[in-house]
């Protein structure tokens, strides 16, 4: 298991963790030239998924079931998202400075995202869904909570597809350095 002292000084550096499961899951810590992020001023989000989300189609809930949104986003057959990373984010979350963004219908965790929350940064780490949307209407939750309170870095650390179509981008590492150390500094 990885200290949170550890995790929460590594991520103040730029770097993550994420276990490697060719070396049986053995954690490596990355730290990539070009980071993803999505700028919090430019996030897009479509006409019918705003729709979806203002109809309260799913409720929403802050850390609701930490652990099992993390088990959801590691349920997968390729996953960096080990037991130790498990056990050492579950701390953090203990501590405060680990957070999961959830979508809940008829009871049910249906769908997520969780990361880490360092001064005005939030370090995403991983999402899921079992429902159409659950984990897009999770993200523009995360979002709204990030605009409400202030919040000037949503990293990504990579982007995809499904990141791209909400304005995420690729910086260099230099850039992406300077805005970490304006929002840790608020």
């Amino acid at each position: 298991m990885l200290e949170p002292t550890e995790l929460l000084y590594a991520y103040s550096q730029g770097y993550f963790p994420m276990a490697v499961p060719e070396e049986e899951n053995e954690i490596f810590w990355f730290k990539p030239d070009l980071r993803g992020i999505i700028p919090l001023e430019e996030f897009h989000v479509s006409k019918n998924l705003r729709r979806l989300y203002n109809k309260h189609y799913f409720e929403l809930r802050i850390n609701g079931n930490f652990e099992g949104t993390m088990r959801a986003c590691s349920a997968r057959e390729d996953t960096w998202i080990s037991e130790d990373i498990i056990k050492s984010y579950c701390k953090l979350n203990e501590l405060g400075y680990g957070y999961s963004f959830e979508t809940w219908k008829d009871g049910q965790l249906v769908g997520g995202l969780y990361g880490v929350s360092i001064g005005k940064a939030f370090f995403g780490e991983s999402m899921f869904h079992t429902e159409t949307d659950a984990s897009k209407i999770a993200l523009i939750f995360l979002v709204q909570f990030l605009k409400e309170n202030n919040f000037q870095l949503l990293d990504t650390q990579y982007i995809n597809n499904h990141l791209l179509q909400f304005g995420a981008k690729e910086i260099p590492n230099e850039q992406y350095e300077l805005l970490l150390a304006k929002a840790l500094e608020s």
